[in-house]
């Protein structure tokens, strides 16, 4: 892992996604880059607005690029090697073009719930960069208060291929030193598409993962059994995978479960992608 995205609204729950981040980057040697979307400001001309209000915003713009080179600034200070990304665009476009051009392997966003930036039509901006991002994303939530990883659930369906980002989870866990365990819900809204057991001995013996490690239980609900399980066991961070689903899948039949976590979840969320091709 070599670049770590930060974007940033100078909240009080942004500085959580990058104390996060370096969390992350001190056990990874990631480089930080901390980057800021600015809306400009334009001017309405069927409204007479006096010129001399027009520097407000250019003090904005400048008081913003100050708290973005403070942020780098203080990762610097600490041993991180740090940058700062200064994008005037819309905040989904900006944050996934960023996200490709500087080949960012993890993305790592605050999710306020107070109307910050990154959550004005949510749904729109923290859901839809942690759904279509080229690199996984870590959501951090208000609730969170973040001193580690070591506990880590991942929670799968045990239905579809998913054995490159487990083996990517994997590398991630060992990277922080932490446990993953496999947490698999069964619910009469979730039906199943071929056995656990068959699965199961799929990846036990592709992957190196102890049965012990796999935890299967019953629940009136997917979203609330995996966070009864992950309040139960006090873990650190959870794991899902988001897989592109048909229109029929995704909002007929089983509309996705990771929208919801990244709407309502108070623990770190990490979404890994499942390209299809």
């Amino acid at each position: 892992m070599k670049t770590i995205l930060i974007p940033v609204d100078f909240s009080e729950n942004a500085e959580k996604a990058i104390a996060a981040a370096k969390i992350i980057a001190a056990e990874t040697g990631s480089k930080l880059l901390l980057m800021y979307v600015y809306q400009p400001y334009v001017t309405d001309i069927a409204i007479t607005e006096p010129i001399s209000s027009l520097p407000i915003y250019e003090q904005l713009e400048d008081s913003y690029r100050k708290q973005l080179d403070k942020y780098v600034a203080d990762a610097i200070a600490e041993g991180f090697d740090a940058d700062s990304a200064w994008k005037s665009d819309g905040i989904h476009a900006a944050i996934i073009s960023q996200a490709k051009e500087s080949k960012a392997d993890l993305i790592v966003m605050g999710r306020t719930g107070k109307g910050g930036f990154l959550d004005k039509l949510i749904g729109s901006s923290a859901t839809g960069v942690a759904l279509d991002a080229p690199c996984p994303v870590l959501i951090v939530p208000p609730q969170s208060s973040i001193q580690k990883f070591k506990k880590i659930i991942y929670a799968t369906q045990l239905e579809y291929e998913e054995n490159d980002l487990i083996l990517q989870a994997i590398g991630f866990g060992k990277r922080l030193g932490a446990r993953i365990t496999f947490l698999k819900v069964n619910s009469r809204t979730q039906p199943d598409i071929q056995s656990d057991e068959q699965y199961i001995n799929e990846i036990t013996a592709e992957l190196d993962i102890l049965t012990s490690d796999i935890v299967i239980r019953d629940s009136n609900g997917i979203l609330s059994g995996i966070e009864d399980y992950c309040d139960e066991v006090q873990a650190d961070l959870l794991i899902v995978s988001s897989r592109h689903r048909s229109f029929l899948e995704e909002y007929l039949i089983n509309p996705s479960l990771t929208r919801k976590l990244v709407v309502r979840t108070h623990l770190p969320l990490l979404v890994y992608h499942l390209r299809e091709d």
